[in-house]
């Protein structure tokens, strides 16, 4: 603390001490006078003063405090510069991930995603999509910001197959400016469902989505609106087609759409226009075509590409690059997943083979057959880790006895006696039993062991008792129950079957 701040502290506390005196000397000397008079009345006032110090000096504190108190810093937001960085950053690595899928269609398929997201960083053009249903006018109103014919107006239903991209510069915004025009959505038909999930794929794309409507939202276009903007899609609501209503009606439709959209969308954000009009006919014959009505929409989107263009751009390359790296995630997690389940199914054989042959108390044949080290280890190394033989006995033999404690084993034994009794007969039931339910055992582990390694080698929460019930429950259901009977006859059975006529020859 500075000389001058503590001197200041210091004559500011004498002075308090000398008015806390003077105040005492006077409370004291009119609490005296008033209880001459009455000292119930006294006490009233003396208390009154009291109370109201008390608030005084609590106030006092309380905006001592937010005078004083440090300034909090302010959130920390990723410039654009920043974010642009962080896209090529994920692109790098997305990369690494696509050299690891095998699928060689969905390798290049991803690769050339990437391909186009990164080549649209280093273009830097922002991108406006326009999306709604097929009857809402969207060509038409690509047409009339373009000011030119830009594709088919006025055409039937679904006839933009294919998105198809224009260029246009609006003045005060240096970057090139490309305009999208959709499929429409909410079509019928085979035909018009893919129509629609190419119009969502371009949706997602876009920098700005021009969301257009010639009426009030359906629910289905609201729900659609709503899906897009909580996905982070900076969007306007362009309410077409006013020539064909009057002003008042116009006005009302425009507070409908506001209102339902007030809860994720800017009521300056909802724009009517008419990008065709009605063609007008004169007293004289003749008919003429109106100007479109699209000025306040042009200014909008003048606005937020002044104010948001930059930003809006950066979040959609960092968005998309995100998205891509999600997917070929989910691409390589179900190619492990394929690896692991063949390994379990290549192990769950072996073990009831073995098992079958030597038969073993039912419990013992958990350690033996059921949860196998090697798989473990296997199984392991598809996700990456590197286990010894000693962790993998460990988590063999947690699982192990898991299964036992759960009632799994004897779960097991009971599903499988009733299936393999209504399949062969009674002699080889007894036989097959050990066997079959040694492999229908090490699929439930390995199937455990595949969650655990899919999340990291955890658990989860609620520990390995749930994703044990939880795969034993998915795997006691009577498709896959019979399915499962019917390839254990083949492997486990029928061998037994050879070796009993064998030895009897």
């Amino acid at each position: 603390m500075s000389r001058s701040r503590l001197l200041g502290l210091i004559f500011g506390l004498l002075v308090m001490l000398i008015s806390v005196v003077w105040l005492v000397g006077n409370l004291a000397g009119l609490y005296a006078d008033l209880a001459l008079i009455s000292p119930l009345l006294a006490k009233l006032v003396l208390g009154s003063i009291l109370l109201l110090i008390l608030i005084l000096v609590a106030a006092l504190f309380y905006y001592s405090f937010l005078f004083f108190r440090p300034k909090r810093k302010a959130p920390v937001i990723k410039s654009p510069e920043r974010k642009a960085e962080a896209a090529e950053a994920s692109l790098k690595a997305i990369r690494q991930q696509i050299e690891k899928i095998q699928d060689e269609v969905a390798r290049q398929s991803l690769l050339r995603r990437s391909d186009e997201i990164e080549t649209g960083l280093d273009l830097g053009n922002f991108h406006i999509v326009v999306f709604g249903v097929g009857s809402a006018g969207k060509t038409s109103l690509v047409n009339a910001i373009l000011g030119r014919i830009a594709g088919e107006v006025g055409a039937a239903l679904g006839t933009t197959v294919l998105g198809q991209t224009y260029e246009f510069q609006l003045r005060g915004f240096d970057r090139q400016i490309w305009i999208t025009d959709t499929p429409g959505i909410l079509e019928p038909g085979i035909a018009g469902t893919a129509r629609e999930q190419m119009a969502r794929q371009l949706a997602t794309e876009a920098d700005l989505l021009l969301f257009v409507v010639d009426n009030d939202l359906r629910q289905s276009e609201y729900f659609l609106l709503r899906q897009l903007v909580d996905v982070g899609k900076r969007s306007l609501l362009v309410f077409n087609k006013i020539d064909l209503y009057t002003e008042a009606d116009t006005e009302i439709l425009l507070h409908q759409l506001r209102s339902r959209g007030q809860s994720f969308i800017a009521p300056e954000d909802v724009v009517a226009v008419a990008a065709r009009p009605q063609s007008v006919v004169l007293e004289n014959g003749d008919r003429i075509q109106p100007e479109p009505q699209i000025l306040p929409l042009l200014r909008r989107i003048a606005t937020v590409l002044r104010f948001e263009g930059e930003e809006l751009m950066a979040d959609n390359w960092l968005m998309q690059s995100l998205r891509l790296e999600a997917e070929a995630r989910k691409l390589i997690d179900s190619q492990r997943q394929q690896q692991a389940e063949a390994i379990v199914e290549r192990y769950q054989w072996i073990g009831a083979g073995v098992v079958s042959l030597t038969p073993l108390p039912v419990v013992d044949l958990l350690a033996t057959a059921a949860v196998n080290t090697q798989m473990v280890i296997e199984i392991a190394r598809v996700y990456g880790c590197e286990l010894n033989v000693e962790q993998g006995k460990e988590l063999a033999l947690s699982l192990a006895k898991t299964l036992i404690s759960l009632g799994v084993v004897r779960g097991a034994v009971e599903i499988l006696s009733i299936a393999l009794q209504t399949n062969i007969s009674t002699f080889l039931v007894g036989r097959a039993i050990q066997g079959v339910v040694a492999a229908y055992l090490t699929w439930i582990a390995g199937k455990s062991f595949i969650e655990y390694f899919r999340n990291e080698q955890d658990w989860g929460d609620s520990g390995i008792t749930e994703v044990i019930q939880e795969q034993f429950r998915l795997n006691q259901r009577g498709e896959f129950v019979k399915a499962f009977v019917q390839e254990a006859i083949a492997r486990v059975v029928k061998p037994l079957t050879e070796v009993r006529f064998g030895s009897e020859t």
